[in-house]
């Protein structure tokens, strides 16, 4: 089983923070406001108890599609449609969560009685309901599947690693924080706000991001450059391999080509994604798509034989503005407010193999990268680089960057660039494809195909951190459970290359030549 199909949950850090409460508002909204609780406070016990039951900031639910790695192609769809519908229990579970503050703090058990067994039951349900399709077809659900119904509540401390582990940000095993030293900050430092010693969520929307998801790029050491898991397996001095690259250019999403939705792991579901993603490339991708109406639709990128689609979580910035998603699924129901940014650069590269010549990718090939729920989920799929421009050798991989003046944002992502030869998609859209080992090769007989890398900037004014507080942050959109914390960054690649074009990207990868 390649590196990136491990199941093994990161823990949680312990400390406690106070959580967020939401306010409903007309048209269907919901915009979180922060209410803290404090243990030092005087009438200690009393306050003691109340904080206990308002530091509750998030929900924590096994990620039941990353458990089904064997789902039959008859069952897939309804399956996939289960599995959305557990996204959306959760996130009303943290709105419900969100909007009792008051009824927590005088109620030690509200959190569990109220929420979390509700929660629980309507997991179970449709964990049945799995079960019933996965049977329908021979399928069998994994062992243990009943244990992934019930969630606990959890405080907004970023996922400790592990073992050295970390989703992956480790090159060679070693630390990319440079002999030892913290270059992104302690990812179990306390995620919440400093104020006066009460602590909450942050951001506009209560609901991240926090002060502490921020750090000064220039505090940072050089670390190498942006990775993915292992490095990026491209050749070195005295290497073999495949050398080349092949550069396509889809432009910034000057269409403003946006939705909520993701065909790769909800397919025909409205808002299965709960966030909204910038589209370049293919112009046909929502819900509802099939391949044969992305093999037909029109294309952004100027070599017309490129319709693959592209595509990542918005950035941005909690400026006070409504965009014109405020009142919609996705946006601002979803707890994602302020200025959607447009990227100033899209830069879409495709490299090779440091170790060997690259195959052809198949049509209708899908890649995610990264993971929107690393926060509760732990690092094991988390794959992300921030930086800015004139400072790309110092990567963060759990903070956002706050820029100097003059300097962009850079968010960087590195794809999986092994694949097991047969399958254009896995069940857990994880397995079928793999990174490369420490020395670049690929594991368990996959093949190497070329690795897309993705770097998007943004021209974003650099948030304000004042009293602990921080002003006008920015963020990628993100499941409202997630918090908007970086380390969710995603993105992802549906390969619809026309088959030409693909052996001239082979051709030119693995002979060495630089081509777009």
């Amino acid at each position: 089983m390649g590196r990136n199909t491990r199941k093994r949950r990161m823990p949680l850090a312990t400390k406690a923070i106070a959580g967020t409460a939401a306010l409903a508002l007309g048209g269907g909204g919901l915009i979180w406001a922060n209410f803290y609780a404090s243990a030092h406070e005087e009438n200690g016990a009393q306050n003691q108890t109340k904080a206990a039951a308002a530091q509750v900031a998030t929900i924590d639910c096994p990620d039941v599609g990353q458990q089904l790695t064997d789902v039959p192609d008859k069952a897939r769809a309804g399956v996939d449609k289960e599995l959305a519908l557990l996204d959306q229990q959760v996130t009303e579970a943290y709105k419900r969560l969100a909007d009792t503050r008051q009824a927590q703090a005088g109620d030690a058990g509200f959190v569990n009685n109220a929420i979390l067994g509700p929660l629980k039951s309507k997991r179970v349900a449709t964990l049945d309901r799995i079960n019933i399709n996965l049977k329908r077809v021979g399928g069998q659900a994994p062992q243990g599947m009943d244990q992934l119904a019930e969630c606990e509540g959890v405080v907004a401390d970023q996922p400790e690693v592990v073992d050295g582990e970390g989703g992956g940000q480790n090159n060679d095993g070693q630390d990319q924080n440079n002999d030892g030293q913290d270059q992104g900050g302690d990812q179990g430092q306390d995620q919440g706000q400093d104020n006066g010693g009460q602590e909450g969520n942050g951001g506009q929307a209560g609901n991240g991001p926090a002060a502490a998801d921020f750090q000064d790029i220039t505090t940072v050491q050089p670390n190498g450059g942006p990775q993915g898991v292992n490095g990026n397996g491209l050749p070195a001095n005295g290497d073999t391999g495949s050398t080349g690259t092949f550069t396509t250019s889809c432009g910034t999403n000057e269409n403003e080509n946006r939705n909520s939705d993701n065909v790769i792991v909800a397919p025909g579901v409205s808002n299965g994604a709960q966030h909204q993603h910038d589209y370049v490339g293919n112009q046909g991708n929502d819900a509802f798509a099939s391949d044969e109406d992305l093999a037909a639709a029109d294309t952004t990128c100027e070599n017309q034989g490129d319709k693959s689609s592209y595509f990542w979580p918005v950035l941005r910035v909690q400026d006070g503005q409504d965009d014109i998603d405020a009142n919609a699924a996705g946006g601002g129901q979803d707890g994602n407010v302020g200025t959607i940014q447009q990227a100033s650069e899209a830069q879409l590269k495709f490299v090779g193999n440091k170790t060997s010549d690259v195959v052809a990718m198949p049509t209708a090939l899908r890649i995610i990268t990264g993971d929107a729920k690393s926060f509760v989920n732990g690092l094991n799929n988390a794959n992300t680089n921030w930086s800015c421009t004139g400072f790309e050798d110092r990567q963060l991989t759990d903070k956002y960057p706050i820029c100097p003046e003059g300097s962009s944002v850079v968010r960087t992502s590195f794809f999986q660039s092994c694949w097991d030869g047969q399958n254009i998609d896995s069940a857990n859209h994880r397995t079928h494809v793999d990174f490369v080992e420490a020395d670049g090769s690929c594991s368990n007989g996959f093949q190497a195909i070329p690795q897309l890398q993705v770097r998007l900037v943004y021209d974003v004014p650099a948030p304000q951190i004042q009293n602990g507080q921080v002003v006008n942050p920015f963020a990628v959109d993100s499941f409202p459970d997630q918090l908007h914390k970086p380390i969710t960054d995603h993105n992802d690649f549906i390969n619809f290359f026309d088959e030409n074009v693909m052996n001239e990207m082979v051709d030119c990868i693995n002979s060495g030549q630089q081509c777009q």
